[in-house]
């Protein structure tokens, strides 16, 4: 998958943090080569967040992200410092850049330590090296994979910036896979697809489409279909398939069809392992049971789309669960970043599967709502868990 075709949420995020007028927007359209962030002497110049998908080599496609920063001041200061937060949820690297002229301050060591709690590896890189003196030793600092010292305005250091960025976001941690790990060369997968209105005509939604490409990076075959078509494919095979993966929104009837025999799961639920936490989300499924009159369930979209009149998030999951329950609880809605730091007002959290998010994003909401105690299940989960099959769908993962 090259770089136009990869998913900002496989893409390693590295994000540069600091105080105002560190030098973070000028270093970060030094290491992109674009002037991507606007550059000033005036601080707070960078309000929100901004965002460059680029290729970093020998690692491969990642997002740059330059943040506002992180001393901002006043009722607005408060919003930018909020958006940079955001960011330090979902970062696989960051890059705290500090002004050399000035040193290390108060808010460098408040994101040093940030960075430690969350397990996020980090690079320091006091920018303006160019202004002091060249034989100064830098500081030693424990939390960081490296610290250097680079010039955005004469280009001295950038290079070896990109180069342990790479090396850095390779570590992160060992790559996922969606069902890969699951196969061997040669078998063969089906995949049930109904038209989903909320993909362009001509096109797979994006779970699916990765969920082919991982089954080929197995050696394995992916034989697609739509439910109404499932039995007729099943019985023209000559042996059954390894696995059938489903749409979550036909579990139900799909259930029927395929044998007791044959591994069932759905593409949320791959997306659910791949990104998040299977034994949390199952818990948080048994939580609806629970579900009373009034009780608040928060429904989450890690992407922003235009929705439809039968939109899963907004019309049939709170359908499924008031018909499951008998009970009319209150729904609130949230996409995109709109993901609140504080999730206690909630009896439950349903998510999707968050094939738009990085996995340490999506691990990092679940995580957040375990921590404040809410239950947080996932769409794929949730569906199975209301048409009491989730011990058959959770079987091909030794679960």
């Amino acid at each position: 998958m090259g770089l136009n075709d990869t998913p900002s949420g496989e893409r390693v995020q590295i994000a540069f943090f600091g105080v105002r007028n560190a030098g973070k927007s000028s270093l970060v359209n030094a290491a992109t080569g674009q002037q991507l962030a606007v550059v000033s002497s005036v601080a707070g110049t960078t309000t929100d967040p901004v965002r460059k998908a680029m290729e970093l080599l020998p690692l491969g496609p990642v997002v740059i992200v330059d943040t506002p920063g992180f001393d901002d001041e006043g009722s607005l200061g408060e919003l930018r410092v909020d958006a940079a937060r955001k960011v330090l949820a979902t970062c696989d690297v960051a890059v705290l850049v500090v002004d050399a002229t000035r040193g290390m301050g108060e808010t460098d060591a408040r994101l040093l330590a940030l960075f430690s709690e969350q397990g996020i590896p980090c690079v320091v890189a006091f920018s303006k090296g160019d202004l002091v003196d060249a034989d100064v030793a830098l500081p030693d600092i424990a939390q960081a994979a490296a610290v250097l010292r680079v010039s955005s305005a004469t280009g001295d250091g950038i290079g070896e910036l990109k180069e342990t960025l790479a090396r850095v976001g390779a570590a992160a941690g060992p790559e996922p896979q969606l069902i890969a790990d699951l196969l061997v060369p040669g078998d063969v997968v089906v995949l049930v697809v109904p038209l989903d209105k909320a993909a362009p005509k001509g096109r797979l939604i994006l779970p699916q489409q990765q969920v082919i490409r991982d089954v080929l990076e197995a050696g394995a075959c992916a034989l697609m279909c739509r439910d109404a078509e499932l039995a007729r494919t099943l019985a023209s095979l000559p042996a059954p398939p390894r696995m059938v993966v489903t749409d979550s929104q036909v579990f139900d009837a799909v259930a029927r069809i395929v044998p007791a025999e044959v591994p069932l799961t759905s593409f949320s639920i791959l997306f659910a392992r791949y990104k998040g936490d299977l034994a949390t989300q199952a818990a948080g499924a048994r939580a609806i049971d629970g579900l009373k009159d009034g009780s608040r369930v928060l429904i989450c979209e890690g992407c922003t789309h235009h929705r439809q009149c039968e939109d899963i998030g907004t019309v049939k999951m709170p359908r499924w669960v008031r018909d499951f329950t008998g009970m009319e609880p209150v729904f609130e809605f949230t996409s995109g970043g709109d993901y609140p730091l504080d999730l206690t007002p909630y009896d439950l959290v349903i998510h999707c599967g968050g094939c738009t998010l990085g996995a340490r994003a999506m691990r990092g909401r679940v995580a957040r709502a375990a921590e404040q105690g809410v239950p947080i299940t996932n769409y794929g989960v949730a569906i199975a868990h209301m048409h009491g099959i989730l011990p058959r769908v959770f079987a091909p993962f030794g679960l």
